[in-house]
Formats: structure tokens, sequence, C-alpha cells
């Protein structure tokens, strides 16, 4: 897998609750590139609990947001936002739970509607949680002007 580099770090008001590394209340997601996938890492705590000792499904579903997101920024090189996200929890996923994966590829696209197919996996790797993620996907012009985009790569 390959670390993808984060173009918005450093960006004056750059404050994702998902992946931006500054945000005292955020995920701080780092993100690979492993082939067709998008995946990322990350620890859940009793901080982000729904039920007890049981990740909150709201944080599942950002989660599993943030790397559709991700996918869109990568693969396509362009900005996108989601307009519809089904979500499908199969299991709870431990708070105490060492690490949980995220992971996202392309299933489908006609023009600018991009379908996306994640998953949760906790640390056993058994699928928790499974999302189709629908997005509109900007044209890249649109996305530099008005979203602030720059051309994700990986490290080398």
């Amino acid at each position: 897998m390959k670390k993808i580099t984060n173009p918005w770090t450093g960006l004056k008001g750059y404050n994702c609750i998902g992946c931006a590394p500054d945000n005292p209340f955020g995920l701080h997601l780092c993100f690979y590139e492993d082939g067709d996938d998008i995946v990322s890492k990350w620890q859940p705590s009793a901080n982000y609990q729904g039920w007890l000792n049981t990740l909150h499904g709201g944080i599942q579903a950002l989660l599993l947001d943030e790397v559709c997101g991700w996918v869109v920024t990568r693969k396509l090189q362009t900005a996108g936002v989601t307009s519809k996200m089904e979500t499908h929890y199969k299991h709870p996923v431990s708070t105490n739970d060492s690490e949980v994966t995220v992971r996202a590829h392309i299933r489908e696209q006609k023009r600018n509607i991009i379908i996306i197919d994640a998953t949760l996996a906790d640390s056993s790797g058994k699928i928790c949680t499974e999302a189709t993620c629908t997005y509109f996907a900007f044209p890249r012009e649109k996305a530099e002007r008005d979203m602030h985009f720059k051309p994700c790569e990986v490290e080398e």
C-alpha cells in the first residue's frame, strides 16, 4: 500500500472531522492506495461509543463516507459530494478493538455520478458494516476553483 498525501494539510480553515490532522475532535484519518481500493485504519475509543463499548453508528457512517470521498479524490483526481449513502450494520464494532479498517472502491461510474462500495472491518477482518455511496463528482476545473482541490498523489 502507498500512503496518499493529504493535499489540504496547512490550508487555512481546513478542519475536516474525518481527515484534518489538526482538528482536536477529528478522527485524523490517513489514507492508502491498495490497487483499486482506498484504505484507512483507525483505532476506536470509548469517546466514540453509542451503546456501552460499541462504536456509534454515526461514527461508522462517517468513516465509510470519508473513505468514499477519498476514492473520488485519489482515483478521479477531483472533488465530489455525497448525494446518497446506504449503510448496512451487520455486526457491532467494539470501542475496545485495537483497530478497524475501512476500504472502498468504485463500482460504477456514469459521467459525474460515482457508485462506491465500502466496508468497515474489525481487527479480526470481520466485515461489520457495509455502505454504498453515490457521489456527484465535480469537473476538475470547478473543484480547483471552488473547493480548493489540489492533485492527490501517493508518497514514494
